[in-house]
């Protein structure tokens, strides 16, 4: 069986800072060959973009066919004089790995490899298959990576009945949480224009920022839902307002506001410009409206077979039993969405882009165990 300690160290001994790969990739396939996968190389790169490394794995050809979802790029260690490690020494101390991307992801993807393991130890032969999709570009662009990795898994018979995904999903403790969806998200800009001129003669000039700020307020005043059974209301946050002046006897010609939406399967981007244009327009103030599309729309995974299988899994060895949550911020599983079911289960996200980022060696011993119990319960109880 795989040591999960050793090998984790390993992963995060690869500095792979988005959209580098640093070898990650290379030493996370080494033993998926051992293990007799199938291994599939999928470098994908277009649209003026930075080629991103990915791949695929499939061990069997039948079904059920299980499918876990990870990526091996981290965000940047920041200033790494203030680790009390270096953040890619992977130190233990105190029964605490510190490292960047410990618990974001590259703990994960070592529990499901040294579950698989353990899996395999005890059932030579299984119907069905197992399968990896890993990619570079998690925490950049998201455009060449697990949304191409599913379109090729498609173009090749390779969509599996149940995907998880090993995001850190729970916030302190283990077992607090599985995420079975997320809120999407948008982003705009608002923009009013007036006339410069100088503030000794104001009857000269047009100043727009007394309309920004009464269009910067109705909008941020905007009661969207009462949220859902499953996910919070939508909410829409004011990010920066700017005008560009360096001289306060100027009267600017134009000013802007910057806001962010997220927002539950209540709305689509197009419903949600017309709402805000809805309340504007009610204002009688000239303005323009830029909504910024995202690749990142809500979804869900009802609650069923899939969610109930992984739910008793992780109460099993936590004694716990998880919520059913759709909150945080988005995640490739929703590129997974619409392939099969799908949710998010992994370890804790509280250091998770922080300095000294850690993980606590029996959960990642306990993750282990509980993959592993995921896996045999897909493929052997549910034959």
């Amino acid at each position: 069986m795989i040591d999960v300690v050793d090998f984790t160290q390993k992963l995060i001994q690869c500095p792979s800072v988005t959209p580098e790969d640093a070898g990650a990739q290379s030493t996370l396939i080494e033993p998926f060959k051992a293990m007799g996968f199938e291994i599939f190389d999928l470098p994908f790169d277009g649209n003026g973009s930075y080629p991103v490394k990915n791949f695929f794995a499939r061990l069997g050809t039948g079904t059920p066919h299980i499918c876990y979802s990870g990526h091996t790029d981290v965000v940047p260690a920041g200033d790494e004089s203030a680790w009390s490690s270096p953040p890619f020494a992977a130190d233990i101390k105190d029964g605490v790995m510190i490292g960047r991307g410990t618990s974001d992801m590259k703990g994960a993807n070592a529990a499901f490899v040294a579950a698989i393991s353990k899996f395999l130890d005890t059932h030579k032969d299984f119907d069905g298959s197992i399968s990896v999709m890993i990619t570079g570009d998690e925490e950049c662009d998201a455009i060449n990576g697990t949304s191409r990795i599913l379109e090729w898994m498609k173009d090749n018979n390779h969509v599996p009945d149940m995907c998880l995904v090993g995001e850190s999903s729970n916030i302190k403790e283990m077992g607090e949480e599985i995420k079975i969806g997320r809120r999407g998200a948008i982003s705009g800009t608002l923009t009013v224009t007036g006339k410069q001129g100088h503030t000794a003669y104001q009857n000269m000039a047009d100043n727009p920022l007394p309309r920004l700020a009464k269009l910067a307020s109705v909008i941020s005043d905007i009661k969207f839902d009462d949220g859902t059974d499953h996910f919070a209301p939508t909410n829409l946050e004011l990010t920066t307002i700017d005008v560009g002046n360096t001289a306060d006897n100027v009267i600017p010609a134009q000013g802007t506001c910057k806001f962010n939406i997220r927002y539950n399967t209540n709305w689509t981007a197009e419903s949600l410009k017309q709402k805000i244009k809805d309340e504007l327009n009610k204002t009688g103030f000239d303005y323009k409206l830029e909504i910024h599309k995202s690749n990142a729309e809500p979804f869900m995974t009802e609650p069923g077979d899939w969610t109930n299988l992984v739910s008793q899994s992780v109460e099993k060895f936590t004694g716990r039993k998880p919520a059913l949550t759709t909150g945080g911020g988005t995640s490739d599983a929703r590129f997974i969405a619409p392939y099969c079911p799908v949710v998010e289960f992994g370890l804790t996200n509280e250091t998770i882009h922080q300095v000294d980022e850690c993980l606590k060696i029996s959960d990642l011993e306990m993750l282990v165990d509980i993959y592993a119990d995921i896996i045999h319960n897909a493929l052997i109880k549910s034959t």
